[in-house]
């Protein structure tokens, strides 16, 4: 009888099957402000897809939108600054 045995290597342990390292929940945590921004400007978005938008809710729509970009810009400048993650 022969011998069948592993051709492959030792599995081990896969890069993604593992905890974040505190250099990327740093990062997470400098990007959360616009990730924050971002939410709220998908759900302005959502909330307009199944009807017509009212002065208020293109007001809701504007005010969402400015605050990306404004945490866009702060976030570009923390960057140059060199706060950087």
């Amino acid at each position: 009888m022969r011998h069948i045995g592993a051709v492959q290597t030792v599995v081990t342990t896969d890069e993604f099957d593992r905890e974040p390292t505190a250099a990327e929940l740093d990062a997470i945590a400098y990007e959360t402000p616009l990730i924050d921004a971002e939410v709220e400007l998908l759900d302005v978005r959502i909330a307009l897809m199944d009807r017509t938008p009212t002065e208020l809710d293109e007001r809701r729509l504007r005010k969402a939108v400015h605050k990306v970009l404004a945490e866009r810009v702060a976030l570009a400048n923390r960057a140059t600054a060199g706060e950087a993650a």
